[in-house]
């Protein structure tokens, strides 16, 4: 038994993998292959069709706001965002936690004027900057919600009048918010949506057409909407295993009751780092991510010990990245509670074994 814990393109359910490897076949009885379709045919605008309003259903998306599948993964969007909000001679303002903040800032530096309201780089981005102002002349405010290398999440946005952008990618779905408190929302689809090579960009319309600068088609948000997601070829199979991913959301009672099972899964396993005298988190306690937990351990000469007891056990993917060491599980949506304790289990024989 593998348990999954990979914090790039991750863990799917049994489920998806199956009905999309019959789809790989035979999709819809068609007689041809989800991967030979035509993009314009009617069985797979359906299947984009539904895959939007499963979005726009699971997270709550209000009225005014446009929900669109792009490719590029979150590092296009690092300049589209830019590009399609930040006026000419405008000024942006953006909250540095982690590689994936620094590299959207560089991209932004691009388009216009970039505000740094706070930063936690000097801690080795170990926590969320709080208490920090935001300046009321910006076009808008951006932040990563998730910060997969560095174990830290925000469970907090700010209140306030200018824009909010989030980088969602790592824990879009994972927890319920309030749409209607950001301005764009972006997200890779590769952790809780689906496989890697579709993006998920939802915003409200009546932030874009204002900065004053010609938008080449292919990176301009209203082509996109106006195209309902085909003004070029998508990638026709990413978004149906999307589609299929999220239809197994739903049927599991959607984000409210996978956020219980993501608290639960996450707990268990911080509490086990917590007890347990081999291991320590990496992350400030009120900022550790439930998507991914990273820790070390108090002698780092005993990690490749513990890594090749770990994998013995089924736990796959659990070193953690050379920026932070040590270890990293990412347990998204689709990783069981089994893999938890299959983690845990092994934490706790390693334990014993040094005794």
């Amino acid at each position: 038994m593998k348990h999954n814990f990979g914090a790039g393109p991750c863990i799917l359910p049994q489920e998806v993998f199956k009905e999309a490897s019959e789809a790989v076949l035979n999709f819809n009885n068609t007689g041809l292959s989800i991967l030979e379709i035509s993009h314009r045919s009617k069985e797979f605008i359906a299947v984009c069709e539904e895959a939007i309003q499963l979005v726009r259903e699971l997270m709550n998306v209000p009225e005014g706001y446009s929900v669109i599948f792009l490719q590029g993964g979150a590092s296009l969007q690092f300049l589209m965002t830019a590009m399609n909000l930040l006026p000419e001679g405008g000024k942006a303002a953006y909250l540095e936690t982690g590689v994936w903040a620094k590299k959207a800032i560089k991209e932004a530096k691009n388009f216009g004027e970039v505000e740094l309201v706070a930063s936690s780089k000097d801690a080795n981005f170990n926590f969320i900057p709080k208490g920090y102002t935001i300046p009321q002349d910006a076009a808008y405010f951006h932040v990563t919600s998730n910060n997969t290398i560095y174990g830290t999440e925000m469970f907090d946005f700010p209140k306030t009048n200018v824009p909010l952008v989030c980088d969602m990618s790592s824990d879009i779905m994972s927890r319920e918010i309030n749409v209607a408190d950001f301005g764009l929302i972006y997200a890779g689809a590769q952790k809780n949506i689906g496989p890697a090579g579709a993006t998920v960009v939802i915003i409200k319309d009546e932030l874009l057409g204002k900065t004053g600068r010609t938008i080449p088609s292919m990176l301009d948000y209203q082509v996109h909407i106006e195209g309902e997601s085909m003004f070029n070829t998508p990638p026709v199979f990413s978004i149906y295993v999307a589609m299929l991913n999220l239809r197994w959301l739903k049927a599991k009672g959607g984000v409210a009751v996978i956020e219980k099972e993501n608290t639960a899964k996450a707990e268990a396993l911080y509490a086990e780092i917590d007890r347990n005298p081999f291991f320590k988190g990496t992350a400030a306690k009120e900022d550790r991510s439930r998507m991914n937990v990273t820790f070390v351990m108090e002698n780092p000469e005993l990690e490749k010990e513990f890594l090749k007891l770990a994998e013995s056990k089924g736990c796959i993917g659990i070193k953690g990245h050379r920026s932070v060491g040590g270890f990293r599980a990412s347990i998204y949506n689709a990783l069981p509670i089994d893999g938890i304790n299959a983690l845990v289990e092994a934490m706790q024989e390693f334990e014993k074994s040094q005794k």
